[in-house]
């Protein structure tokens, strides 16, 4: 999951909200250098990549990658599940795309103090960029990828996965189609039972 699902599945509050996006920023224990609810969002974004990465669909997922591709097939898939949600988003909520997108963005600039430095050095870049409305076309996708290579220190080109999105697009959104209700299902009960 990218930032687009680790939104959604979020609870409602702010802060929750905003250690669900920061997950991936945030190394170690984190239990004395947040709030509570910045840390159980870190935590609750930990459990959800770990159930992903293990659901059998991704699993199957990651098998749809080329021998080169399939060593990073778990952050390119990353971005197409936030592609197909973003594709399919009316039959997950009954709020706008648009709408949710411009609230994470509030919600993001006015605790942007508690954001990591390397968050909070993206924010910017991702607000004029608007990241989170790319992810919907193939071209957003390209591009996410592209700026995700440049983040990571090896020599990768993760925008080379394209040609096995677009040969393997049917069975990607498929496998998406079936997984995401278990994750949908997984984070509220988890939710559910942290209360």
């Amino acid at each position: 999951m990218n930032y687009l699902a680790h939104a959604f599945l979020a609870d409602t509050s702010e802060e929750f909200l905003i250690g669900s996006l920061i997950g991936d920023f945030v190394k170690g224990a984190v239990r004395k250098r947040y709030s509570n609810e910045v840390t159980q969002g870190i935590i609750f974004h930990r459990k959800i990549d770990a159930f992903t990465d293990s659901h059998r669909m991704i699993v199957e997922s990651r098998h749809l990658f080329s021998g080169k591709q399939r060593r990073y097939a778990g952050i390119v898939l990353d971005i197409c599940c936030d592609h197909f949600l973003s594709r399919h988003w009316s039959i997950y909520s009954d709020t706008q795309l648009a709408d949710f997108i411009s609230w994470v963005y509030v919600v993001l600039q006015k605790h942007a103090l508690i954001l990591p430095q390397r968050f909070q050095s993206v924010l910017p870049r991702m607000l004029q960029q608007n990241w989170l409305a790319c992810y919907r076309s193939l071209q957003g996708v390209e591009m996410t990828l592209e700026r995700i290579s440049r983040r990571i220190a090896h020599d990768i080109h993760l925008n080379e996965a394209m040609r096995d999105i677009q040969n393997n697009y049917k069975n990607l959104e498929r496998n998406f189609l079936v997984f995401f209700p278990d994750l949908i299902q997984f984070a509220k009960d988890y939710l559910g039972n942290a209360e």
